[in-house]
């Protein structure tokens, strides 16, 4: 009894902290999922405050056709819908939906001429995710439940062709797996529903070989609010030769871990951004979750598995909406941890959300930490990147246990464990802070780590530098603009090394840091 009350007043006290990055859009959705029509169409008509997001014209048509359709009229609806795209609204939103709250527009004939002639059988995607040095994986979502293949070609005109289906019970997503590649190959490929093809031919390039040096670069970052003016971040990464995009949490801002209406909403309004769809089409996607798509922010949902009851169902639209390697311990253990390898750089994502306990000190609860602590014990990374959604770094949070602040006995742990084994080469990643900077956290052993965090890619608001936080020193830091960290990565030199970049949605470089091994290795080390 004690931790169910435990568990409704952290929910309770974090549906009060919700501050930041609102948008009328969600706002409007969250209001209507609860049945509060009239009050979500005020909403949708709102000014934001100057620290949250705006709403275009065709965003605010879309929700009122939305709103109307609950109120039965799908007459205005379809008017709403009509103006929406005529200023300019992908009509791919209203074939995806959600469609629950379309069904009042779906019962007209005349709807689905509509969604017929302008339309197309491909809602979201292509979306690459999974590579390796020889596959990659390609997710889509369809009008319907149908058949999708992939055709792959190569330089030399070699043509492979994959087949998959489509599956309504996975919100009409697919995953279509493309083996027997070559390392660190581009291929062009495109995408073909019911044997027709449907999209723009892209490209992709698969990773190095597995455990061999190379060079190569990744874009990361947090804090993707659904912002207009800013969505054009997407094409600034884009412009940049990456082999992967690692996106660390509030990857959309939902806040509503109870209604799958406002979840999907915020999915599909990323998954339609053009930008956002170019980039992905050719950059394969890493992803973890935190708190405001996972749950409330700051949000403490406990260590057990079905507690609270939105765990599992907000674990499975996150599923449905990327593409990742596995997702934690899958059905038995939920979560969003995993691992992968880009050559000989071996990247390790955790899960900080889904188990979290502050009553019982633990962050990541004891399934996946024994995971962690097995995953480096066996690492032959040259470079092992600890990838976390909030900052290890002390003091960067003041007076909050948000980030491993509140969790400093299992941080201790972690960081006891990685010296006792002696295990070289790690750099601390992360997001949550709505800035872009790095730091050191200084440590007895003599071998100080080091953190990279970005976590401003679209959002409005920004959090302060921190420049004196207690506990960690301060390297450098930028928070004027929304930005990202670029890492590149070179272990092919003698001294194999890592440079950390902060880079504005202007593509301004504004400063840069470069690692070497040998920094981040302490006497005797093996690994």
């Amino acid at each position: 009894m004690k931790t169910r009350c435990l568990l409704l007043m952290v929910v309770l006290i974090c549906s009060t902290l919700v501050r930041a990055q609102h948008d009328p859009g969600r706002g409007a959705v969250r209001l209507l999922a609860k049945g509060q029509v009239d009050d979500a169409i005020k909403m949708a008509a709102t000014t934001p405050k100057k620290k949250n997001s705006p709403i275009s014209e065709a965003e605010h048509e879309y929700v009122l056709a939305m709103a109307y359709c609950q109120k039965g009229d799908a007459e205005a609806a379809f008017l709403h819908a009509q103006t929406a795209v005529q200023l300019g609204l992908p009509i791919e939103r209203f074939s995806a939906g959600p469609r629950g709250a379309f069904q009042p527009l779906y019962d007209q004939p005349a709807v689905g001429d509509w969604i017929k002639e302008n339309g197309s059988m491909l809602l979201h995607g292509p979306m690459l995710g999974s590579m390796t040095s020889d596959s990659v994986r390609i997710w889509v979502r369809t009008l319907e439940e149908t058949d999708v293949s992939i055709e792959v070609e190569s330089s030399e005109g070699k043509v492979v062709r994959v087949k998959g289906r489509s599956n309504a019970a996975q919100d009409y997503t697919a995953v279509i797996q493309v083996r027997d590649l070559k390392p660190n190959t581009e291929y062009r490929y495109r995408l073909l529903i019911k044997g027709e093809p449907v999209g723009q031919d892209a490209s992709f390039k698969t990773f190095p070989s597995a455990g061999n040096a190379a060079v190569f670069r990744v874009a990361f970052g947090g804090g993707a609010g659904f912002t207009p003016q800013y969505e054009r971040m997407w094409k600034t990464i884009g412009s940049h030769d990456l082999n992967a995009l690692l996106l660390l949490g509030d990857n959309v801002y939902i806040d509503d871990p109870e209604h799958t209406l406002t979840q999907r909403y915020c999915y599909y309004r990323r998954q339609s951004q053009p930008d956002w769809r170019a980039l992905v089409a050719r950059v394969p996607v890493y992803t973890i979750y935190d708190d405001h798509d996972f749950g409330l922010n700051d949000c403490n949902p406990g260590p057990q598995i079905e507690t609270p009851p939105w765990k599992r169902t907000v674990w499975e639209v996150y599923k449905q909406n990327w593409n990742n390697p596995s997702y934690g311990g899958e059905s038995a253990n939920p979560g969003c941890w995993y691992d992968f390898y880009i050559g000989d750089v071996h990247f390790i994502m955790l899960d900080c959300r889904y188990y979290r306990d502050l009553e019982g000190g633990s962050m990541l609860g004891p399934v996946q930490k024994k995971w962690l602590f097995q995953t480096l014990e066996k690492s032959r990374g040259s470079f092992k990147v600890l990838v976390s959604s909030v900052p290890y770094a002390p003091g960067v949070k003041p007076k909050s246990k948000d980030t491993w602040d509140g969790f400093a006995d299992e941080r201790e742990e972690i960081f006891s464990f990685i010296e006792e084994q002696k295990v070289a080469g790690v750099v601390l990643m992360s997001a949550d802070r709505h800035r872009t900077d790095m730091r050191k956290i200084p440590r007895s052993s003599g071998c100080d780590l080091y953190e990279v965090m970005s976590s401003r890619l679209t959002n409005v608001h920004t959090h302060s530098l921190m420049e004196k936080a207690q506990g960690s020193e301060f390297i450098m830091g930028y928070n004027e603009k929304c930005s990202f960290g670029l890492m590149e990565f070179d272990t092919k030199a003698a001294d194999p090394q890592v440079k950390f970049s902060m880079v504005s949605i202007d593509d301004e470089v504004i400063d840069s840091r470069t690692l070497k091994l040998s920094e981040l290795t302490s006497s005797g080390a093996t690994r």
